[in-house]
């Protein structure tokens, strides 16, 4: 582990969604106070939408982080569920038991904790991730739950979390009813390149480092190439760097260990691929087309030419240097699997 030989305290790039390590670009501070504002106002509703490995859940628990002692909170995560779930998961989630399955006695009791926490000057806030997920009706469910108030106030605030498709969704003439309720539409993009500079420092400080800078500033320069400006690539790159560099035992990472870094992660994108549409059993051998052994070699069994891969956007991060249009790269070679096995097993 490279904490020790780094001198960190703790992970400075994982992958759990660590408030304290939220970087405070200047999109996601505009969207935090957005969000804070909403919820002092009783707005009653609010919408945050990114594209994944944006920092989304970072942010939103930053946001609870800040409601502790003020509001009463409730994260849903799992979103596909119908309307009678939801209020039954909500209820949960605020620690309220529930046996009976009826929607009119789980609205009250529901109603029943808004009324409570309003009596003792609390708010109720509900965070909804991958709203994307949720069908109209469930949609319609929440939309109606933001009825409950009082002549004076909302008893109910809600922040809706999406991906783009879901600012789509209430872009429909069917969603109207929904989106007229929600005044502030936050939305995260991705890093500025100076900003992605101070993410890596800002993360590393975090953790406890307090020696020189540690990534060169060219190594800083292809990170931002390869990340895209994408905090979770940001987060792949640095481990995976970082990793490289304790077992080389270098004490700041160079632009070359980046490189092999990207092209370390793309052969573990090309791999999760080819696992995907052709699933292959463990010490299987495996025919290299067009790669003939040299004379007097063994050949050896690997995984063949890769072609026609369709790139997804996925928590690896993909690599913007060298990457012809025909992919045919094998991994035979003992340094090839060393480097897939530290790509998809950091």
């Amino acid at each position: 582990m490279f904490l020790k030989f780094y001198n960190l305290r703790e992970q400075p790039f994982g992958t759990t969604p660590n408030p304290r390590f939220l970087y405070p670009s200047v999109v996601h501070r505009e969207a935090l106070a957005s969000l804070i504002c909403g919820i002092e106002s009783n707005l009653g509703f609010a919408a945050l939408v990114a594209e994944p490995g944006m920092g989304k859940t970072t942010l939103l628990f930053h946001v609870l982080t800040r409601l502790k002692n003020s509001a009463r909170t409730a994260f849903l995560f799992e979103t596909q569920c119908s309307s009678q779930s939801l209020l039954r998961y909500l209820l949960a989630e605020l620690c309220v038991p529930t046996t009976d399955p009826d929607p009119v006695v789980l609205h009250e009791k529901f109603k029943q904790v808004l009324c409570e926490e309003s009596r003792m000057g609390r708010r109720v806030v509900v965070i909804i991730d991958e709203a994307q997920n949720l069908d109209a009706k469930v949609l319609e469910t929440v939309r109606l739950l933001s009825d409950f108030e009082t002549p004076e106030a909302k008893l109910l605030h809600i922040i809706l979390v999406g991906q783009p498709q879901f600012a789509k969704q209430l872009g429909c003439p069917k969603m109207s009813q929904l989106l007229q309720r929600i005044p502030m539409m936050n939305f995260l993009r991705p890093l500025e390149p100076r900003e992605v500079t101070e993410y890596v420092d800002h993360r590393l400080r975090v953790a406890g480092y307090s020696g020189p800078q540690l990534f060169t500033t060219s190594a800083l320069e292809r990170i931002v190439e390869l990340s895209d400006g994408v905090p979770r690539k940001i987060n792949r790159i640095c481990f995976n760097a970082l990793s490289l560099g304790c077992a080389l035992a270098t004490k700041q990472i160079e632009r070359s260990q980046i490189d092999e870094v990207g092209t370390d992660l793309d052969l573990g994108l090309l791999l999760n691929n080819v696992k995907a549409s052709h699933p292959v059993s463990v010490g299987a051998a495996v025919s290299i087309p067009d790669v003939p052994p040299k004379a007097g070699e063994t050949p050896t069994a690997g995984i063949g030419q890769v072609g026609n891969v369709t790139r997804t956007e996925n928590v690896i991060p993909q690599s913007t240097h060298a990457a012809p249009e025909t992919i045919g790269r094998v991994v035979a070679t003992t340094e090839d699997a060393r480097r897939i096995q530290r790509c998809m097993f950091p």
